[in-house]
């Protein structure tokens, strides 16, 4: 057992708690719900994988596939099972639905801190590393700086333990390039390589991006994961048939008490054979079937209606699912907005957003139901990263292509919108609470830079440069310059080639350009007097 130091470094120890991501641990709440392999799947890759970490060498995983394949639900499960066996050194999950928060720069931190938990007797060694250098925590230090001084010194007065630990690193080209995704695998593999430290096998995750194939340092254990592997396409119908299955026991006005038998083999073969090898499509499958509301066996076969000649059609099945939508143009719309959110929003703040469209909103979610998570309280999310692909793809997506600039015009509008809708005082209470502010103060600069500039969008703009922007330079001693900086990224915007079309464009730009000017007068601190 690890005995911690004495806590004398309660400070930068502090330091580190607060730079930590906590959205990239595998069991956080923020991740909920949690992907996880189903009972009796993936049994025969997960006993390989098992078998390597459970080697007492430096060798490292890294588990390879296309989206959907269920990389994610097997780095979960493994890191369930060795946390249980308490050999979980630490994770980090990369997800796009956190984008925002997670940074490169987090990483090697949150990663530190993680051991600190796991090995308690390093956690004085990490605070003392601090201590030596105010700058190990800053964004710019250089990865391999802090790989050596926050992982691999304190982890070398570990060296004579016997165990095998694992680092998880789930989804790398999520939030990364994949030249700067290789660069930080190599750094840490090749940190953990040395002799004189305790065996940490890297269990890591990615599509097969070919930039982390080169870069790959051996030995390195490659795990590639197919639509078409054998063991893949039984695990899905096992998943598909044990779901289901839970479906008809769970519908006893549908299937009766006992249930009767379903659905039919043939149905349940060409189910199976249009999801193929590939996760994400039965449990988005599973989903639309147990919507609320709707008959199981109708949903099942409005989706047998149309033939695959492929396995694994996961576009046919997003253009299935959007075609079940009363109005596919309007809510298409709203869903290409929430993925070019950049964070999740919870639904009362979505509702706010929306506030013009709080109806739509909520038929949207109910019709798209099987590809966004939705329990009325947690936040609103797509359900796998291969819906922002569809979507941002004209090809794949067809008829129901929203392009990038037009979901952030109608953001943009929104959060406008919303900012316009409150009177004096009510602007007033947001500018002075010492709560953040919400979502639209944040980020509607953010929208109107990459917004295609139609005509609904400038007038909004001009009505609030001619009325909010006035309460905002009104209200002094701002708690922060986060207004003021918002302001000058739109006066950036509207100072552009693609913004300016006429002089009600000139008079706009122009009242953001006064509005920087006051606000940097509200900044300047007052002289005292003799």
């Amino acid at each position: 057992m690890d005995f911690a130091h004495p806590l004398s470094s309660s400070g930068p120890w502090n330091h580190v708690c607060n730079v930590v991501e906590h959205s990239g641990i595998f069991d956080a709440e923020y991740r909920q719900p949690h992907s996880q392999c189903m009972e009796n799947t993936r049994v025969a890759l997960r006993k390989r994988i098992r078998e390597v970490l459970d080697q007492h060498d430096r060798t490292n995983i890294w588990l390879n596939g296309l989206a959907g394949v269920g990389k994610t639900s097997v780095a979960f499960t493994i890191a369930e099972e060795m946390k249980a066996e308490k050999r979980l050194a630490a994770t980090f999950f990369f997800s796009r639905k956190h984008k925002h928060a997670q940074k490169a720069a987090d990483i090697i931190p949150t990663i530190a801190y993680q051991l600190a938990i796991a090995f308690p007797r390093i956690r004085e060694d990490i605070a003392k590393a601090i201590e030596n250098d105010d700058n190990l925590l800053s964004p710019g230090k250089s990865h391999a700086d802090q790989i050596r001084e926050l992982i691999i010194k304190p982890l070398q007065t570990l060296k004579f333990r016997q165990d095998p630990y694992v680092i998880i690193i789930d989804a790398l080209d999520e939030c990364f390039s994949s030249e700067e995704a290789a660069r930080l695998v190599t750094l840490l593999i090749n940190a953990l390589a040395g002799l004189d430290l305790p065996f940490i096998h890297v269990l890591f995750t990615s599509r097969p991006e070919a930039h982390i194939l080169a870069a790959a340092p051996s030995p390195v254990y490659k795990i590639i994961l197919t639509t078409r592997d054998e063991d893949t396409v039984q695990d899905v119908r096992f998943f598909l048939r044990e779901s289901l299955n839970k479906i008809r026991m769970n519908r006893p006005s549908v299937f009766g008490q006992p249930p009767f038998p379903w659905p039919l083999e043939e149905e349940f073969e060409t189910l199976a054979f249009k999801a193929g090898g590939l996760f994400v499509y039965a449990a988005m499958v599973v989903n639309f079937i147990s919507a609320a509301g709707h008959h199981p066996q109708e949903r099942l076969d409005f989706l047998l209606h149309e033939r695959s000649t492929v396995g694994a059609d996961i576009d046919q099945l997003y253009r299935q699912i959007m075609g079940t939508s009363e109005d596919p143009d309007a809510h298409c719309r709203m869903l290409a907005s929430i993925i070019h959110l950049a964070r999740p929003l919870p639904l009362v703040e979505l509702q706010e957003l929306f506030y013009a469209d709080k109806r739509s909103l909520a038929m949207m979610l109910e019709a798209f139901s099987p590809v966004i998570l939705n329990d009325g309280a947690g936040r609103v999310k797509i359900y796998h990263a291969s819906l922002r692909d569809f979507m941002d793809d004209p090809l794949r997506s067809k008829q129901y292509h929203i392009d990038g600039p037009h979901a952030h015009e109608h953001l943009a509008r929104c959060c406008l919108d919303f900012i316009t809708r409150q009177n004096f005082n009510q602007t007033r209470e947001i500018l002075v609470s010492s709560l953040s502010y919400p979502y639209p103060y944040q980020m509607w600069h953010i929208h109107l830079y990459f917004a295609y500039p139609s005509s609904k969008l400038r007038n909004i703009l001009a009505l609030f440069t001619d009325t909010t922007l006035r309460y905002w330079v009104q209200t002094s001693n701002p708690k922060d310059s986060h207004l003021a900086r918002t302001v000058q990224g739109a006066r950036g915007t509207c100072l552009s080639l693609k913004w300016i079309r006429g002089p009600s464009d000139i008079a706009v730009a122009w009242r953001l350009h006064k509005g920087c000017k006051k606000f940097a007068k509200l900044s300047k601190p007052k002289l005292r007097e003799a």
